[in-house]
């Protein structure tokens, strides 16, 4: 293939008739197809079927003998937290289980920082001038909801290979102002990327001028490769420590992809004083977690080389749909110079990158089309893509034939609107047309 602004001109103008009868066979379909959000599918969840029996019949125990239908054990089960401990790399007692939702927690977090301030904070967050914090972008459209609900002014830095630009961090965090960022460090959402130990490392030892400052550490793809390959799991925890900054790291977990979300156990890893701060306030709002959803998902597992045996079952159903995926951006798309997109080994999305200007558009081809994908510019602070490029993509939860068929559709629409791009460039006079038409519509 070659790329469209190598084509002569008759050579554009086949294509661009061919582009346009594709899309009006695609609209004939009136597909109904959802690719928005990285939801585990039918047949995923029916992995997690056994668990429905679990624990066995009258065991109401913990490994200590505590009857779990009681009140009572605000850090959660240590037959959990032991393995989740061992999976993650950090110390049981540095480790709560909860219940379901990691981002429940997330919330939590920031809510109290901003109402009663943290450990190192000299006053609550909420009593600061102006907080600001740090998102690695494209990120995690959830995480931004947080910070946006609570006003705090969100700072873009761009992610690369081995995870977002430390140099660009190191700067901000100058600010004292700055008390916290967002970090999905293993198979990130959206991009896949998994962050390197020299940028781990980095993120542990920098100096800040906030003493107070946060990273939110949510390793919610941490065992959840495409493959046989499982990536290294960093101890965070210590890395800190070590660096001075014991307090740094709120370290998030759950196991909402691997068995049921909204049913599963979440988990929160931290220093001593993080976790004390964190039960105080806890124990206020509630007496204790499911300890018997907790059991049942130790007796489950068994072992953290138990989770990796259901993940690995998990990725016999993802990896061929991410297959399907990448096969058909490689085919379609490929040497085109129109779109870029990620590779993943792990995670629950890929990244599709059109050309600067065309994402919304492409979004809205597809909708009109039948195919729901996630609204341009949601991986982005306040919905704001700067460059209109980016486009998440989740071909987790529909059937792999349906995976192909939207696909082969988003990339009928990302060369539509590639071509409508590079027609109104060549035609400067439409181009202003329509822009001053714009600025008259706003």
């Amino acid at each position: 293939l070659m790329s469209l602004h190598e084509l002569a001109p008759d050579q554009l103008a086949e294509l661009q008739d061919k582009v346009k009868r594709d899309y009006e066979q695609l609209e004939s379909k009136k597909l109904q197809l959802d690719l928005t959000r990285g939801k585990p599918s039918k047949e995923q969840l029916d992995l997690a079927a056994d668990l429905l029996e679990m624990p066995g019949r009258h065991n109401y125990t913990d490994a200590q003998g505590n009857d779990l239908r009681n009140y009572g054990n605000l850090k959660g089960i240590t037959d959990i937290r032991n393995l989740w401990a061992d999976l993650l790399h950090v110390r049981p007692e540095n480790l709560l289980a909860g219940d379901s939702s990691s981002l429940n927690i997330e919330f939590d977090l920031i809510s109290w920082a901003y109402t009663f301030g943290t450990p190192n904070s000299d006053r609550p967050w909420s009593q600061e001038e102006k907080v600001k914090w740090i998102c690695p972008v494209p990120g995690y459209d959830r995480h931004h909801s947080i910070t946006e609900l609570f006003g705090f002014e969100m700072v873009n830095v761009p992610m690369r290979e081995d995870g977002p630009d430390v140099d660009r961090v190191r700067e901000l965090v100058k600010d004292p102002q700055v008390k916290g960022m967002w970090t999905v460090p293993t198979f990130s959402n959206p991009t896949g990327v998994s962050y390197s130990e020299e940028v781990v490392r980095e993120l542990a030892a920098m100096e800040t001028a906030a003493p107070d400052f946060r990273i939110v550490w949510d390793n919610a793809y941490a065992v959840h490769t495409l493959n046989e390959n499982f990536p290294d799991i960093y101890p965070v925890l210590d890395y800190a420590a070590e660096a001075n900054h014991p307090n740094r790291f709120w370290v998030m977990s759950s196991t909402s992809k691997i068995t049921f979300a909204g049913a599963g156990v979440a988990f929160f890893a931290s220093s001593p004083a993080n976790i004390d701060w964190y039960c105080q306030i806890a124990s206020k709002r509630g007496i204790g977690p499911n300890k018997l959803n907790q059991l049942a998902h130790a007796e489950y597992f068994g072992s953290a080389e138990g989770v990796r045996a259901v993940m690995r079952r998990h990725a016999s159903i993802l990896g061929p749909k991410f297959e399907t995926v990448l096969d058909i951006l490689d085919k379609r798309l490929g040497g085109l110079d129109v779109a870029s997109w990620t590779r993943p080994e792990g995670g629950y999305f890929i990244s599709l990158y059109t050309p600067n200007g065309t994402a919304h558009r492409v979004w809205e081809l597809a909708k009109n089309a039948g195919i729901v994908l996630t609204q341009a510019g949601s991986a982005y602070p306040y919905g704001k893509d700067p460059d209109d490029h980016h486009i998440r993509l989740a071909p987790s939860m529909p059937e792999e034939d349906d995976v192909k068929v939207a696909m082969e559709g988003v990339a009928t629409c990302v060369l539509y609107a590639a071509l409508e791009k590079l027609d109104e460039g060549n035609n400067p006079e439409v181009a202003q047309a329509e822009g001053a038409s714009e600025e008259a519509d706003d």
